[in-house]
């Protein structure tokens, strides 16, 4: 009898408007999927994939139920654990495209960079509400570049992935931001950035990472590097206004869209379902990140209200960064679109961050208190 008064009071405070939105997206991106693996033995996918949602809902109830301020304090040490999580991708990690950052563990991979990153927006939430009065001078801005650059450079020195790197140091912006960091210090990291290009270019960036940016400009330059992003931007154009249909799209079904299950499943939608299907997309994850932001908008505390903003510019890159490289305005960087995508770990990690969205919403306080 308890536990039933405690699923009613669970499911009048619970944001069904955000669980409402993902939910929709998971199950068009399940159709995606499926038409994605027609020829390669689609139900083991979906099987997976809503398997993955099942659990990523649970995470989702848990994680709501869980007062993360009360943690806070301890938010060095989980720092620590995102480090060391990291650092398992030395000895275990599956090298993949280029990009070590996998573990393989048998029945499913683990993907350390996912759930790193619900651990670098509770850290970086907590370490912002400590030096929230001092975000616009040096000795509270430096610590908090220092905390996100740690981050960065592990990721890069144990999985390659520049594209989870750039995430963490997008989610940080977006955090500070929040906080009330001045724009004159928006100007001089614009500067930093400019005059740190030919720095990067020269003794940072590997050639596969050079070519990947030199082929938007010219796919002549090396079409094998240009391949994914040639493949996709066609079967894209080929969808027009509503597409050839699920399952009937040429490239798709033919298997020749790379990672179509992955990081062009956007491309998939593009083709089968046009310009109309693919809005639809936008829609769908421009809805839920409006919905983030307000909740962090209307959070209680500033710690809440940072996890809920960062949570929200999680969502926002990815789907910004996966869109644009499928229609060839960035490089290829191995970021799947956020509850579209086919991938465990990922689903998982992003319904147990709209669950901590969650519970900052059912935890903030009446209008009138405020």
């Amino acid at each position: 009898m308890h536990a039933l008064k405690a699923a009613r009071h669970y499911l009048k405070n619970t944001d069904f408007y955000l669980l409402g939105l993902a939910l929709l997206c998971s199950v068009y991106g399940m159709i995606l999927v499926h038409s994605a693996t027609m020829t390669t033995g689609s139900s083991r996918y979906i099987i997976i994939q809503a398997a993955a949602t099942g659990i990523g809902l649970v995470a989702y109830v848990i994680m709501s139920l869980i007062d993360l301020e009360m943690m806070s304090k301890w938010w060095k040490v989980f720092v620590i654990i995102n480090i060391v999580l990291q650092c398992l991708l030395i000895p275990f990690g599956d090298e993949r495209g280029g990009q070590r950052n996998w573990i393989d563990l048998g029945a499913f991979s683990l993907q350390p960079g996912e759930l790193g990153k619900l651990l670098f927006v509770f850290t970086f939430a907590a370490h912002l509400s400590e030096v929230r009065g001092q975000i616009s001078e040096l000795r509270g801005l430096l610590p908090l570049f220092g905390h996100v650059g740690l981050l960065m450079l592990v990721i890069e020195l144990t999985s390659k992935d520049s594209g989870m790197a750039i995430a963490y140091f997008m989610m940080a912006l977006v955090m500070m931001f929040a906080a009330g960091l001045s724009l004159k210090w928006l100007g001089a990291g614009v500067g930093v950035a400019l005059l740190s290009i030919p720095i990067l270019w020269n003794f940072v960036l590997r050639d596969y990472q050079k070519n990947r940016i030199l082929v938007l400009l010219d796919p002549s330059i090396d079409p094998q590097t240009a391949y994914q992003t040639t493949q996709s931007k066609t079967a894209i154009g080929s969808g027009l206004m509503s597409g050839q249909g699920i399952g009937n799209g040429a490239m798709t079904q033919m298997n020749l869209l790379p990672e179509k299950r992955t990081d062009m499943i956007f491309s998939v939608a593009g083709e089968e379902l046009g310009f109309i299907g693919s809005l639809l997309i936008v829609l769908l994850l421009g809805l839920l990140i409006a919905r983030l932001f307000y909740i962090g908008y209307r959070a209680s505390t500033t710690f809440s209200a940072m996890m809920a903003i960062g949570i929200g510019g999680m969502f926002l890159f990815q789907t910004f960064m996966n869109i644009f490289m499928c229609i060839g305005l960035l490089p290829i960087m191995g970021l799947t679109l956020p509850l579209f995508s086919y991938g465990g770990t990922s689903v998982v990690t992003m319904y147990a961050a709209l669950g901590i969205a969650a519970g900052v919403r059912m935890r903030e306080k009446p209008s009138w208190l405020q």
